[in-house]
């Protein structure tokens, strides 16, 4: 795993952001690309759907790790 790489992003209409690994960066590009939703959208959704108390960055890892163990088939909620 790479060390954390800080990227903007514009989340309704404010930049903020957001340090992820270079791997979470790729999927979560990947997933954006894979829904036909620019990576600002999908980051604003999970933005507006994470709770108080999670970082906006964990969300996104979240997000990923949840996305990517439903298509493997290894269960979900």
């Amino acid at each position: 795993m790479s060390r954390p790489v800080k990227r903007s992003l514009t989340l309704n209409g404010h930049r903020t952001s957001v340090s992820l690994e270079e791997e979470f960066w790729r999927a979560f590009r990947a997933l954006a690309q894979a829904q036909d939703r620019p990576i600002n959208a999908l980051a604003a959704e999970i933005d507006a759907s994470r709770g108080p108390d999670t970082g906006l960055a964990t969300a996104i890892r979240l997000y990923v790790l949840q996305n990517l163990t439903e298509r493997a088939g290894l269960g979900g909620r």
